[in-house]
């Protein structure tokens, strides 16, 4: 099973939140309103979806690039954990 799976529920509704977000700034772009609230909207939009993929590619290095089923060693957990921290860094 895939992690995106196994997590479905919880990430459909960071999607539905992201479209809600989305549905905003268009109704705001319609409504003409001051750029600068538009323009913040626009960047949390920008941070929920960095925070979408941060959250499944930190599930698709843990499910797939470190393989569960094999037991890793302590420097191939510990690789993996400053491998996630490096791109959720990048990532915001």
């Amino acid at each position: 099973m895939s992690h995106t799976i196994k997590d479905k529920t919880k990430l459909l509704h960071r999607v539905n939140r992201i479209q809600g977000q989305i549905g905003a700034v268009e109704k705001m772009l319609q409504r003409d309103e001051d750029c600068s609230m538009i323009l913040r909207t626009i960047a949390s939009c920008g941070g929920a979806l960095n925070g979408l993929l941060a959250e499944i590619l930190e599930e698709h290095i843990r499910q797939h690039i470190l393989d569960p089923k094999h037991k890793p060693t302590a420097d191939q957990i510990s690789s993996i954990e400053e491998l996630i921290d490096v791109v959720k860094a990048y990532i915001k």
